[in-house]
């Protein structure tokens, strides 16, 4: 048997297996924090940073990725800080430009952003790497891959592995953005 942690989420004590994250610990509670990067079967990966949340440990506070940080012993979380909501607001405003579609929509209108002040070509993708890590992870084909870096990084069919492809169609169900097809030739 796992050992128990106990931490406090919005101030609510809560008591979760040792080894889980924030994230994980905050859903069993009944507490909501939203994500756009996250799926149960694939390791936390942290690129969209929505599930950020404000701990505060040894009377320190920061901001960190709820779906990677480990619960620990007396930790407190908040999820509705008016510092977290900034700072998804502000991640919301950047991805509206590059992707203005179902959850991303869904979540401007959650937190007020109206408009975007940022600009950004309309890929549709916000490189949260769903797609990516499930053909590594769960179907173990590698057949898409990040390619560039920084401005000029996309996700793409891996040249020499196109014909790997099984066209399982998991990585568009995946996509938050439901534009993954597109890299894929659905």
């Amino acid at each position: 048997m796992k050992k128990m942690v106990s931490l406090e989420i919005d101030g609510k004590e809560v008591k979760v297996e040792e080894g889980k994250t924030i994230l994980e610990a905050a859903k069993e509670a009944g507490i909501e924090i939203p994500t756009l990067c996250y799926h149960e079967k694939l390791k936390p990966y942290g690129a969209c940073r929505i599930c950020s949340v404000e701990i505060e440990r040894k009377g320190r506070t920061r901001i960190v990725a709820a779906c990677c940080y480990p619960v620990e012993e007396g930790l407190k979380v908040k999820t509705n800080s008016e510092k977290v909501k900034k700072i998804r607001r502000t991640i919301i405003e950047m991805l509206l430009p590059i992707s203005p579609t179902g959850p991303i929509m869904s979540l401007a209108k959650e937190y007020g952003v109206e408009k975007s002040r940022f600009s950004g070509e309309r890929t549709y993708c916000i490189l949260c790497g769903l797609c990516v890590r499930y053909c590594a992870e769960i179907k173990k084909e590698n057949a898409i891959t990040f390619i560039g870096r920084g401005a000029d990084r996309k996700v793409a069919v891996v040249p020499e592995k196109a014909d790997v492809c099984a066209m399982c169609r998991e990585c568009y169900e995946l996509c938050p953005s439901g534009k993954v097809a597109n890299i894929i030739g659905y």
